[in-house]
């Protein structure tokens, strides 16, 4: 975790000081998920979603907008009764924690820096993976486990004003590449699914050096 912490801190840095000719943009919210394939349903799994940014924008009026971004996400899946109850069983049913380090690149067109959208797509490495079953840690020889080191997303994203240099963005994105094949069997029949994240992330961004236009004064 603290490797974490550090890689996002000289980041936020290398960001600063290449936000002299571009905006620099701290990002803070949360990510809510589910995984698909895992045979729970429901985007119940609440994580961080966190980290610095940079922006250029180009074109007339600078209609668009190139975005990279080094956040730290948390994801995962999350059920707290299994589909038939069992009392000697310990609670939650099941629940799935995924740590990565995500840079998204994304291109947006920009309407008067009150909103934007667009997409992209991002890379992301897995850190570390904890998955319980039944209250009870499943023990891995590796920090990731039986899941792929390497998450492939694409992204559609949307961020609105707020009030001044504050603004609010949602952000949807999917795994394009799965990152584990799991087997399951119920006693009487056995299956096989490919999983992938699916995650709607919710978060708070500030522009740090954006120029705000003052309003037209009404005073003749």
């Amino acid at each position: 975790m603290k490797k974490i912490y550090l890689f996002l801190f000289f980041n936020f840095l290398i960001f600063n000081l290449i936000a002299q000719n571009f905006i620099g943009i701290a990002n803070v919210g949360f990510n809510i998920s589910q995984v698909d394939g895992d045979e729970i349903y429901g985007f119940r799994k609440f994580g961080a979603n966190v980290g610095p940014s940079v922006m250029y924008s180009f074109g007339k009026n600078n209609q668009w907008q190139i975005i990279l971004e080094t956040n730290f996400s948390q994801k995962g899946s999350y059920q707290k009764y299994p589909n038939t109850y069992v009392d000697t069983m310990k609670l939650p049913y099941y629940n799935l924690r995924l740590n990565y380090v995500e840079i998204p690149f994304l291109i947006l067109y920009n309407d008067k820096n009150l909103i934007s959208f667009g997409g992209g797509f991002s890379y992301g490495r897995l850190t570390n993976a904890k998955e319980y079953e039944y209250g009870n840690l499943i023990n891995y020889n590796t920090l990731r486990g039986p899941y792929d080191a390497n998450d492939f997303e694409i992204i559609a994203d949307v961020r609105f004003r707020i009030y001044q240099k504050l603004y609010g963005n949602i952000r949807y994105s999917y795994s394009i590449s799965k990152i584990r094949t799991r087997s399951y069997d119920n006693g009487v029949n056995r299956w096989t699914r490919d999983q992938y994240n699916n995650v709607i992330s919710i978060r708070f961004l500030w522009y740090f050096n954006q120029k705000i236009e003052d309003k037209p004064s009404n005073k003749k």
